[in-house]
């Protein structure tokens, strides 16, 4: 057997297609497209103008169980279903996230697939890719700028500094940055004041990017964040500041959604990147829609697992472009399912059915959930090659107990031919089972009760405690008519629950909601659960250690 490639090995060695080529596949009018070099290029937002949400193409969301570090490869499965569809004829476009700095330096990784089944070109998509997440960061921190010179030049609006939400922001994982003090340094410098950083990914501008309809949308969502809070209390917007056109301005190029390419040369449109477990977790709204108008399937992803994720595609994205989810599908491996069920990390590569059995549970505990949605679905079992037969016959026959459709995929060494049988699935599902899309929650229910609804059913709690800072919160959201939101839960993603070490499918826990702030440009409360952090850091060993660069240019380490 000869040596395995690394993901960016078959990257380099794969010839690209020009992206005009690629925009012609998917029928593209060239007047729409704006080359960013040879192989990348932006898509004119003219090319959805007239979206007609009954006219379009089947959408296909791509979610997985609660990962793991042994990998569950949702991208990879994404991108390989996505080239499967174009092999057995059907004309698919691709709907993914961009990556953010942070996990591409940290330990995460990035988000553009894997193996065989990657988009291109991958170090440009993980590095940078066409500048949209510096717009956002500039567009962010110009709000933050603003902020502190309105304080000092004498403060009108009344700002109280104690009670700014707003912080500043940027795309790398820093933990140093988390709390800090500003304004040092004497009067030319501001007014001193307790402050700190998240991560881009995590900014409302980024969530409003992902939701917004149009440029004008765009700017009118800008104009609605809330900063903050003024001395007696009332509400502080983005617009009173008179920045949100330049803002918008900052970002006039950002919200033109990405075109690339998968190693089979079938269209990728990736745009956006807001983080599942701190923010909504989907690509953006034009995004999805420019792949519908010139897709007949769109295969798209959600971030994390399904109670991340997907549950926020389906609870915020949909109901606020008014989309309609034409099949789901649940990745899941079997080295996943052993650590969900109590076997270590080094050990997943030999047999073991009775961890695995134990670990299904998770499994069984998302396949509910997103059933209760009522949406076609499909189990996709990413069949790595130390999956024994006896491991996959196991989850096979458990997804049959289930009624569920099941199906292994072998993407990552074989590309759009081993996404194939999943493929078929897809297919099938969307011709045979019901679908009858429904939210988890109407919007006019109290902020608590949506709250404990997503942590009950989908979560699995047995109940939901509060801190007096939530609880005061939730008064002052109510107070000023923001309660009809849907509700984006913050919580830690390696856990069902709030807690990171309860895997497998955690019961008798209580949510543990901390903090709850709401995004009024977005459009969602934001309810933080157990020690969510919205600026990660670093391991101990970062994958930056790894990525190095020669004379050529060519960079190597980057997975």
């Amino acid at each position: 057997m000869g040596t395995v490639k690394s993901d960016i090995e078959i990257a380099q060695s794969t010839k690209m297609e020009v992206i005009n080529d690629i925009a012609s596949h998917m029928n593209l009018p060239e007047e729409y497209l704006e080359n960013y070099g040879k192989y990348r290029g932006k898509i004119n937002l003219e090319a959805i103008k007239d979206f007609d949400s009954h006219k379009k193409g089947k959408l296909i969301l791509t979610t997985a169980i609660t990962p793991t570090p042994a990998g569950e490869g949702k991208s990879t499965v994404s991108v390989g279903l996505g080239m499967g569809l174009n092999q057995l004829g059907k004309q698919c476009v691709i709907a993914l996230r961009e990556p953010s700095l942070g996990p591409v330096f940290g330990i995460k990784g990035g988000a553009a697939g894997g193996g065989y089944a990657q988009v291109l070109p991958m170090e440009e998509i993980n590095l940078h890719f066409n500048g949209d997440i510096h717009a956002i960061g500039s567009a962010h921190n110009l709000l933050s700028a603003t902020i502190d010179n309105h304080i000092k030049f004498g403060n009108e609006l009344g700002i109280d500094p104690t009670r700014l939400t707003w912080k500043r922001a940027v795309d790398m994982n820093d933990r140093a940055l988390r709390n800090i003090i500003v304004g040092l340094g004497g009067p030319a410098n501001g007014i001193p004041r307790e402050d700190g950083f998240m991560i881009t990914v995590a900014s409302e501008v980024m969530a409003i990017v992902c939701l917004a309809s149009d440029l004008i949308d765009l700017k009118t969502r800008i104009g609605n964040i809330l900063i903050g809070y003024t001395y007696d209390r009332q509400p502080v917007f983005a617009k009173q500041l008179k920045v949100h056109g330049a803002m918008t301005a900052l970002l006039k190029e950002a919200i033109k959604p990405n075109l690339v390419q998968t190693l089979e040369h079938t269209p990728a449109v990736i745009h956006g990147g807001p983080f599942a477990n701190i923010a909504h977790g989907c690509n953006s709204i034009i995004a999805t829609k420019t792949a519908l108008k010139y897709g007949d399937y769109v295969v798209t992803e959600a971030g994390f697992g399904a109670d991340l994720g997907a549950e926020k595609f389906f609870n915020i994205k949909c109901r606020i472009a008014d989309l309609k989810p034409d099949c789901v599908v649940l990745v899941t491996t079997a080295v996943a399912l052993k650590m969900h069920g109590g076997k270590r990390k080094e050990s997943l590569g030999e047999p073991d059915v009775e961890a695995l059995k134990k670990g299904l549970e998770n499994m069984v505990k998302h396949i509910e959930n997103l059933r209760s949605f009522k949406v076609p679905l499909v189990v996709s079992v990413n069949k790595m090659s130390q999956t024994s037969e006896a491991e996959y016959a196991l989850i096979k026959q458990t997804c049959d107990e289930l009624g569920v459709p099941c199906a292994a995929t072998h993407v990552w060494e074989r590309g759009g031919d081993g996404g194939k049988d999943l493929a078929l699935e897809v297919l099938k599902a969307m011709e045979e089972q019901e679908n009858n899309f429904t939210y988890l929650y109407p919007l006019d229910m109290s902020v608590r009760d949506k709250i404990e609804k997503i942590a009950k059913e989908i979560y699995g709690a047995e109940d939901v405690s509060y801190t007096n800072q939530a609880l005061n919160q939730i008064k002052t959201i109510e107070k000023n008519a923001w309660g009809q939101l849907p509700i984006c839960m913050a919580k830690t993603q390696n856990s069902i629950s709030d807690d990171p070490s309860l895997l497998g499918r955690p019961s008798h826990f209580t949510l543990k909601v901390t903090e709850i702030t709401p995004s009024t440009g977005a459009g969602f409360i934001v309810v933080k659960a157990g020690n969510i952090m919205t600026m990660p850091g670093l391991p101990k060993v970062p994958s930056a250690e790894l990525i190095d660069i020669d004379e050529k240019g060519r960079i190597t380490g980057l997975f």
